[in-house]
């Protein structure tokens, strides 16, 4: 009978110690929701949902994309790094995620989250940042758009997507580097921010290429200058802001999938694998394209280590705009 009870409580452990094993293999078992931080129509939302698309397909279990908008995004990455770490609570987060703690930290506040909280699975799209205008609008020329500020301190009004947001420090690093004062008008999110200055309530925007597109092709807006270290496919007309003279003007707007920290990783595993996988799928990459957007995908350490390279650079730019109220 001795025997008998250690083989069975033996046999009970190992059954114990599977059981995880066999849960974590099976992910994902049930509905996997897609978290973005800002309301509909900016970037990360035009990234994450053909990617939880391709994710349904691939895992035949929901991917919902929950908007969850609120403090320049600040709001919602709290909550995924607050979120249970078993892989089904994801982020599709974008520049900003690096830039909010330190902004935080500017006005002694203590932040919502630390980058640390999260953990990179893949990058989807890495794209410069591009300064835009009405098409109506009477410069042409970035020349013309700085001499115009210049002249009129205060009085071109410009949207973001809030406080410090990666449509915010763009700008911050321009009107920095050049010497002008222009009227920050933030909004909720990037989708409000497009609708400002498409409606004419504002006068210029620094956004990527996936939402300014469609305005662009339509005649609505006109792109003067961009942020990245070289000129970009489909504006291939449009000079950096490094050629025109200000070269620590160099801002990049990406979507990248986050996991809580501390998700296990067999699931990590998993999410990498399907989050490859969707990038592969041909219905993501014709929706990525049709909006605008450049496929750059990385997953793993290559993801990681772009993400720390960035983090960094942007918590220098945060230093160096400093405190804006």
């Amino acid at each position: 009978m001795r025997r008998r009870s250690i083989i069975g409580l033996g046999a009970a452990a190992t059954s114990a110690l599977l059981r995880p094993a066999r849960a974590q293999a099976e992910f994902p078992s049930r509905a996997v929701t897609m978290l973005v931080a800002f309301p509909p129509g900016g970037q990360g939302d035009v990234v994450a949902r053909p990617v939880a698309a391709g994710l349904e397909r691939l895992w035949r279990v929901p991917v919902p994309v929950v908007n969850r908008a609120g403090a320049a995004g600040e709001i919602g990455y709290a909550a995924v790094a607050r979120a249970a770490p078993d892989g089904y609570t994801l982020l599709m987060g974008l520049s900003s995620l690096a830039v909010l703690p330190e902004a935080a930290r500017l006005f002694g506040r203590t932040p919502a989250y630390e980058v640390d909280q999260l953990t990179p699975i893949a990058l989807f799209t890495a794209d410069p940042t591009l300064l835009a205008v009405p098409a109506n609008a009477p410069w042409r020329t970035l020349e013309e758009f700085i001499a115009d500020a210049k002249a009129r301190p205060g009085a071109i009004p410009y949207s973001s997507s809030g406080l410090y947001s990666a449509l915010h420090v763009p700008m911050a690093m321009l009107t920095s580097a050049a010497g002008i004062d222009l009227l920050h008008v933030p909004f909720q999110g990037g989708g409000p921010a497009m609708t400002a200055i498409v409606s004419g309530q504002v006068q210029a925007l620094a956004s990527g290429p996936g939402p300014l597109t469609p305005h662009v092709r339509d005649g609505r807006l006109r792109v003067l200058a961009s942020w990245g270290a070289r000129r970009i496919p489909g504006f291939e007309e449009v000079p950096t802001l490094r050629e025109r003279g200000f070269p620590e003007a160099e801002f990049y707007i990406w979507a990248g999938a986050f996991a809580p920290a501390g998700t296990p990783p067999a699931v990590l595993a998993r999410l990498r694998e399907g989050m490859a996988q969707a990038a592969r799928d041909p219905e993501v990459q014709k929706a990525l394209a049709a909006s605008g957007n450049n496929l750059g995908y990385l997953d793993g350490e290559a993801f990681a280590e772009f993400f720390q390279a960035d983090a960094a650079r942007l918590r220098r730019a945060v230093q160096r705009i400093g405190k804006v109220e």
